[in-house]
Formats: structure tokens, C-alpha cells, sequence
């Protein structure tokens, strides 16, 4: 299933150079620029408030976007760069670049765990533990996957998942070159107690 691509709505900016962009500041907009995809930049401003509160959720610098402009085509970018004031740490100009279907980018995407009641560990009260509940991947932009499936059937207590233990969706691939933890199956306390007791008799 494909990601649901985010929208974000700018309006073009009249004017260039530093006094556009105060005046798009004063009336309550967030300059910035479009630029990449063999075509021309585009001034726009975007509602300051708005990005704002986006900005604060997170991830925004690895979330693909459909922009919309007024009197535009819409058309997908990811951010390369926010400046912000130095004292305020607050947005003061953004930069998009737009890509195609066939741009390779890097984006964090949603683990979903499936089969839970085939994982014989979580049958014995065993917990599912989640290291990385998103994982960052170098993907298509014509073809971003909504989530990574891992399959807990057959998962004991003690056991590990790691990233190459999941088959990921064609055209995929993590962007950290080792074999890191997604989840693993955690004991329960009072296993783990019994355990320690036991542990501790032999010594």
C-alpha cells in the first residue's frame, strides 16, 4: 500500500531579495523556494502559524510533501533546509527541492507487527519491546510504502529482529549500513525474577 503524501499550501511571493522576504514576514508568511527538477525556482510564502505547528510534529525535513501553490501545478518536494532566527529558533525561510517519480529519497516509515497470537514467547507472557517503531529508508517517490510488515510468528522469548530479518518492499533499503534491533521478545517479570533467583543459587 502507498504513503499517503502530506500536503502543504504555499502561495507564489512577489518580489525577490531580503525586502520581499521581510514583507512576506510582517504579514504573518514564512519565505521560501522551490528548486530542483530541471526548472525554474519559485518565491513562495507559506502560512507562518501552519509551519509552524507542522514543524513541531516532527520529521519534517525526511516527509515527502505535495505542495500546492495557487495557480500552480502541484508537485512533490521534500525540504533540504530551514533557516531559523537565531535567538527565537523560530522559521524564517524554507527551501523545497521537488522530485519525481523516479527521485531516490530518504524517508522514516511505520513498523507495523503482525501474527501476534502465532508468537509462542507472547503466548507465554512474553512482551513485544519496540526499538524503532519507524525505520529511515532510501526510497522511490513514486513508490513510498506506508509501512514495513514484521511477522512475529514463531518469535521466542529471548528473541531478537533485526532490520535484515525484514523483507522489505522492492526498491528499499535502510539507510544505516549495519544490522540494527527493530524489536525484540522480552521476558516477563516474574520469569525474569525466577530466573535471577535461580542464577543466584548456583553462584
Amino acid at each position: 500500500m502507498a504513503k499517503e503524501i502530506e500536503t502543504i499550501e504555499a502561495v507564489v511571493r512577489t518580489g525577490t531579495g531580503k525586502g520581499a522576504a521581510r514583507a512576506a514576514r510582517r504579514e504573518g508568511y514564512v519565505p521560501g523556494i522551490v528548486y530542483g527538477d530541471g526548472k525554474d525556482p519559485l518565491a513562495i510564502n507559506l502560512d507562518y502559524n501552519k509551519l509552524l505547528t507542522r514543524l513541531r510534529k516532527g520529521r519534517f525535513m525526511s516527509t515527502l510533501f505535495n505542495l500546492q501553490v495557487a495557480g500552480q501545478d502541484d508537485v512533490r518536494v521534500i525540504c533540504r533546509g530551514v533557516q531559523k532566527d537565531v535567538v527565537k529558533d523560530l522559521p524564517t525561510h524554507i527551501d523545497f527541492m521537488r522530485t519525481h517519480r523516479a527521485s531516490r529519497i530518504n524517508l522514516f516509515i511505520h513498523v507495523t507487527f503482525e501474527n501476534h497470537e502465532a508468537a509462542p514467547g507472547l503466548k507465554r507472557g512474553g512482551t513485544l519491546t519496540v526499538v524503532r517503531p519507524e525505520v529511515e529508508l532510501e526510497v522511490q517517490a513514486g513508490d513510498i510504502p506506508d509501512h514495513i510488515t514484521v511477522d512475529l510468528t514463531g518469535k521466542q522469548i529471548g528473541d531478537v529482529i533485526h532490520i535484515n530479518d525484514i523483507a522489505l518492499p522492492e526498491g528499499c533499503k535502510p539507510t544505516i549500513d549495519r544490522n540494527f534491533v527493530i524489536a525484540n521478545i522480552a521476558a516477563p517479570s516474574g520469569l525474569r525474577s525466577s530466573d535471577n533467583e535461580e542464577e543466584s543459587a548456583e553462584e
